[in-house]
């Protein structure tokens, strides 16, 4: 009997003993919140003091640039920034993300200007700048020579000009005018043969001739057909 109540006393010690340690762990618990707590206070006080001489030369230096400072405004703009936070924080993103993006085109856009400056000296190269300034000489005479009303002219007129460049350019009209010009080359126009009536009648008679007068009659008369169209 005495050995049981020798060992129930050694169990009950052993959990009091448990039971000290902890509070030990509990009060060193509380003890270090304590600490951390005082530490914040302080802190909080310490930012407090200097938020207060912040704003007490804030004040100052306004007072003396003569600018008033109105605390209701302030107060208001303070919560209009709490009240809008979630759209700030939206434009520091998106301005983030210009950020990001002038840094990834950054590369491109320097890549694209040595491009256009190294195709900029090729075309100078080429003559191309030359040519334009020639070119614009040819403008500045067109203007000098021609009037409003003409180019006004012009402008009404552009689509049969065109027609006309248009059917100037087909290759049966090219070589018809090919020809007249190769002719006209090989004639000596300084010293033409004279003919009389007779010996144009003479030549008339002649195939070449009958052919020539046939291709004048037949182009008169399509002119004809055409202008009364």
């Amino acid at each position: 009997m005495a050995n049981i109540v020798k060992n129930n006393g050694s169990d009950v010690q052993v959990q009091i003993n448990d039971i000290n340690q902890k509070l030990d762990l509990v009060l060193e618990e509380l003890a270090i919140q304590k600490q951390k707590r005082q530490a914040l206070e302080d802190l909080a006080t310490d930012l407090n003091l200097i938020g207060n001489d912040l704003f007490k030369a804030s004040v100052d230096e306004l007072d003396h640039a003569g600018i008033e400072l109105d605390t209701e405004e302030l107060k208001s703009l303070f919560f209009r920034l709490l009240r809008n936070a979630g759209t700030l924080n939206e434009m520091l993103q998106m301005a983030e993300s210009v950020v990001d993006l002038s840094k990834d085109i950054g590369p491109v856009v320097t890549q694209m200007g040595l491009d256009s400056i190294h195709k900029m000296h090729e075309l100078e190269k080429r003559g191309y700048f030359e040519f334009f300034k020639e070119l614009t000489g040819i403008i500045d005479n067109i203007v000098q020579h021609f009037s409003a009303e003409d180019v006004k002219l012009l402008a009404d007129n552009v689509v049969t000009i065109l027609e006309t460049l248009k059917n100037l350019t087909q290759p049966e009209m090219l070589g018809a005018l090919n020809n007249a010009v190769s002719v006209f080359k090989q004639i000596e126009t300084e010293n033409v043969e004279e003919y009389s009536l007779w010996k144009a009648f003479n030549e008339l008679r002649t195939p070449e001739g009958k052919k020539g007068l046939g291709f004048i009659m037949t182009f008169l008369k399509n002119i004809t057909k055409e202008e009364n169209k």
